[in-house]
């Protein structure tokens, strides 16, 4: 199961936990002592707006258009008169919907200015699919030939202008802010059309995780030490059960005595099927620890508790029982819903179209060498992955571009000559950190971070229950976007 699916599967799983879980969990003012009543509200005005296909070109094509969903909170907005701003949130590889739900510190900053939030669905995810439907928009090169960061920006860039000046709000600062992807298109986005968006917030955004910018096992290396800091003997148990899952596989029925022992959804077809599938859930509890309900502390006692005369893989699947409850492992698309005991099936069109965009400009390649991690050798291999995406796409990666289009050479030199108010967010126990901006490039380019963040932690909806940390984190962001607007030259 792929990296990509199992960051799909966990945006969904926080996305229940925030609308059912936890509905009246108190929610933590954190600036100026102002009180913020329920910030997570669902009172969303729904838009379309009819976008420009190829923002680029002049073809016969280039004038097709399609609608682009758009949300809209204007509760805490103060208006056009006090030119209060207008906060972006850049839509990236889900609906917009879940993403607005599952991203509540975006409503506080909100609260806190008095702005307008917008949040933009990017093309070829939730409604806003080109060509009418999901199955025309990604058929073949010459429909996804239109799927690239660049024209998603173009995207938000139109629809942002054109929404103020009908808004007649041209004086109101647009300040971005995203997350992951959306992070990475919200640090771009400042240094493509800085006419537009006055600064960024630019949360866990890897914009460095690309060839020949960031080791390859830079991700496989966090994860690794993620588990290692937080039980030595679970860490080691990891290492150890690769080589006897390939001890199992090897002998008579092994396959289907692995599929005993794992309790897999369907029967395997190879080992690799496995190893695959369980590497992805530990990513996954590297990535979201915090806000999974820490199933990495989970699996590791569970794990440690069986003790040292358990047979290994007992010990590894007592882990997973305990982190995710004794369910089927699921090691295809037929196995996701059985995976988290949810009662739908994902929708994997989803997970399609995030891969056909990694078949394209956004290839981050992940893998490690021998010994580097708690995981067995597995290098990136770029000529079989190119051939896998003109297998199911059509599609030619081109991993050298993203740096040349958005820079990444020599990163603080370039962005200390040309770049402003943007606030690179980061956890370090996020294992694309590896691939952040971890240090200040300029007195308005800053990097904040705490050693405890997992992916994405301080967009989550702030609660009474946060620590110290975290509480810190968000503060010093606010203050930053509060020095940008108190500096914001208004007419």
């Amino acid at each position: 199961m792929s990296q990509v699916l199992f960051q799909i599967l966990a945006l969904l799983f926080i996305f229940v936990e925030t609308t059912s879980a936890h509905p009246n969990k108190p929610r933590l003012s954190i600036l100026n002592g102002k009180s913020v009543t329920n910030p997570l509200t669902t009172d969303f005005e729904f838009h379309n707006y009819t976008q420009t296909l190829d923002h680029f070109n002049y073809k016969p094509e280039s004038y097709t258009t399609f609608q682009q969903r758009y949300l809209v909170i204007s509760k805490y907005w103060g208006g056009v008169n006090t030119s209060s701003p207008i906060f972006v949130y850049m839509g990236a590889e889900i609906d917009v919907i879940t993403e607005a739900l599952v991203s509540g510190f975006f409503q506080v900053l909100g609260s806190q200015f008095n702005g307008l939030l917008v949040y933009i669905e990017h093309r070829y995810y939730g409604t806003s699919m080109p060509f009418g439907s999901k199955d025309k928009a990604y058929k073949d090169a010459n429909s996804l030939g239109f799927f690239t960061s660049e024209q998603a920006l173009a995207d938000y860039a139109q629809l942002m202008v054109d929404y103020k000046r009908n808004l007649s709000a041209e004086n109101c600062p647009i300040i971005v802010v995203g997350g992951s992807y959306g992070g990475m298109l919200a640090s771009w986005f400042r240094l493509k059309y800085p006419h537009i968006a006055y600064g960024a917030l630019a949360v866990s955004a890897p914009i460095l995780y690309f060839e020949g910018l960031t080791p390859e096992n830079g991700y496989a290396v966090v994860v690794s030490k993620d588990f290692n800091s937080t039980s030595k003997s679970c860490y080691k148990s990891i290492r150890e059960s690769w080589f006897e899952i390939d001890k199992v596989a090897a002998q008579h029925n092994g396959l289907l005595n692995l599929s005993q022992i794992f309790n897999t959804c369907l029967p395997l077809n190879t080992s690799q099927e496995l190893k695959d599938s369980l590497e992805g859930r530990y990513d996954l509890m590297a990535q979201y620890d915090n806000m999974m309900d820490n199933f990495l502390h989970k699996f590791c006692t569970a794990c440690d508790a069986a003790g040292n005369e358990t047979y290994i893989l007992d010990k590894i699947t007592a882990g997973f029982n305990a982190a995710f409850g004794k369910r089927c492992i699921g090691v295809s698309d037929d196995g996701l819903d059985k995976d988290f005991g949810w009662d739908w099936q994902v929708d994997t069109s989803t997970t399609t179209t995030k891969e056909a965009q990694s078949c394209t400009e956004m290839v981050m390649p992940m893998g490690n060498g021998e010994n580097d991690t708690m995981f067995q050798a597995k290098p990136f291999d770029m000529a079989n992955f190119t051939k896998e995406c003109k297998e199911v796409f059509g599609v030619t990666p081109r991993p050298y571009w993203a740096p040349i289009e958005f820079g990444g050479h020599d990163i603080k030199n370039v962005l200390g000559k040309f770049a402003s108010n943007i606030i690179f967010s980061n956890g370090l126990r996020d294992p694309y950190s590896s691939g952040g901006v971890l240090q200040n490039i300029s007195d308005t380019v800053i990097a904040v971070y705490s050693e405890q963040g997992h992916h994405c932690s301080d967009l989550q909806t702030p609660t009474n229950s946060d620590p110290e940390w975290l509480t810190a984190q968000r503060m010093t962001e606010i203050k930053v976007i509060e020095g940008w607007l108190a500096a914001y030259p208004h007419p």
